[in-house]
């Protein structure tokens, strides 16, 4: 589906699904669908403040999300309630598939930050990814999963890198 001026204001539903459960579910704006990525923006939809040490998410923060239908992440740019750049949170996940109301995702583990001046790339959630089985029930994936993380991080490290995969 292409994007057009009635797409611009459509509603939809971001599904992050793990192990085949819904994980989380929130309301999004759709903002582009060009066939291949796919672009939303919501509010922060966690309760209150989730504080992880290396950022703070909190009400009043807007994500512009990046989805791809053939690449294995997507890419959330964080901004606070008066538009300042907080950084970058990307989820290793399968490819993301439109269907409906529904943009559904499903989560590999696998994360990274990338702060806004550059200073932070952390990889994240390493542990639960090792523990998580993948590698033994479904190799392929497991490969993919690692291969787009190294991807992001290399991304991450280069001044404008995650910015060119948005533009």
């Amino acid at each position: 589906m292409s994007a057009n001026s009635a797409d611009r204001s459509r509603q939809l539903d971001v599904v992050l699904v793990k192990g085949g459960r819904t994980k989380i579910r929130y309301a999004a704006e759709l903002l582009t669908d060009d066939g291949t990525r796919i672009v939303v923006r919501a509010p922060w939809s966690g309760a209150g403040v989730r504080d992880f040490g290396f950022v703070r998410f909190e009400p009043g923060d807007v994500f512009t999300e990046y989805y791809w239908r053939d690449r294995w992440y997507a890419v959330k740019e964080v901004r606070d309630a008066v538009g300042a750049l907080k950084g970058w949170y990307c989820d290793v996940t399968r490819p993301a598939a439109l269907s409906g109301a529904e943009l559904v995702v499903e989560d590999l583990d696998l994360d990274l930050w990338r702060s806004a001046d550059g200073t932070d790339v952390l990889r994240l959630d390493e542990d639960e990814f090792a523990a998580s089985g993948l590698a033994e029930t479904d190799p392929e994936a497991a490969a993919a999963a690692v291969t787009a993380l190294d991807e992001l991080e290399a991304f991450a490290t280069v001044d404008g890198g995650l910015e060119s995969l948005l533009d």
